[in-house]
């Protein structure tokens, strides 16, 4: 049976979100062709219609969980959305999680695609995150808060990687979650109004 052109798109759409979690999960290395297929719920030798290679889908995928992670974030405030990233629930979802939390070790081994991808989702996020500030700012202010997003990203990333490397009963894993939690939120930037 042939599949229409629209077809073919969803089933490629499919496989890139079903990869992107499963990287978020296991890594780069933990997941090979035909278990990604089979999660997609495709055979193996379909993989090759969708994708010139493996390295290919590593690219999209990564651009497909910074763009579900920029629909997450739609709205939320500065303050819920530091909550939630260094809460326990959000350390222990590694596959519905920051994919740059998961996945930055293993990109910066990576082919300078992903490496491009990974840029572009952190550039994303920063732009998200001065846009939601609402803070009107003169060029040196902008170069200001832009050097204070990267350094939050930096260190609630940070946080999360060092708590996941951690036993899951570990105090060490919750004690570096509400450190970090704590030092984030005591030094927000300003906000509209403020």
């Amino acid at each position: 049976m042939k599949v229409t052109k629209a077809q073919a798109q969803a089933n490629r759409a499919r496989i890139v979100e079903t990869a992107s979690a499963l990287f978020r999960e296991r890594g780069y290395d933990g997941v090979g062709i035909a278990d990604l297929m089979a999660v997609a719920g495709f055979t193996h030798g379909g993989f090759y219609k969708h994708f010139p290679s493996k390295a290919d889908l590593l690219a999209e995928a990564a651009t497909c969980g910074f763009a579900q992670a920029a629909a997450k974030a739609e709205g939320v405030d500065a303050v819920a959305f530091v909550e939630h990233y260094l809460s326990r629930a959000h350390r222990d979802a590694r596959g519905e999680g920051c994919t740059m939390a998961a996945l930055c070790g293993d990109a910066a081994r990576q082919p300078a695609p992903i490496k491009a991808a990974f840029a572009a989702g952190i550039e994303g996020l920063l732009a998200t995150l001065a846009s939601q500030s609402g803070v009107p700012q003169d060029a040196q202010r902008e170069s200001e808060l832009r050097a204070r997003r990267i350094e939050v990203i930096a260190q609630v990333i940070g946080a999360l990687v060092l708590s996941r490397a951690c036993p899951d009963d570990s105090p060490l894993a919750d004690e570096i979650l509400d450190v970090c939690r704590a030092a984030v939120l005591s030094r927000r930037p300003p906000t509209r109004g403020a």
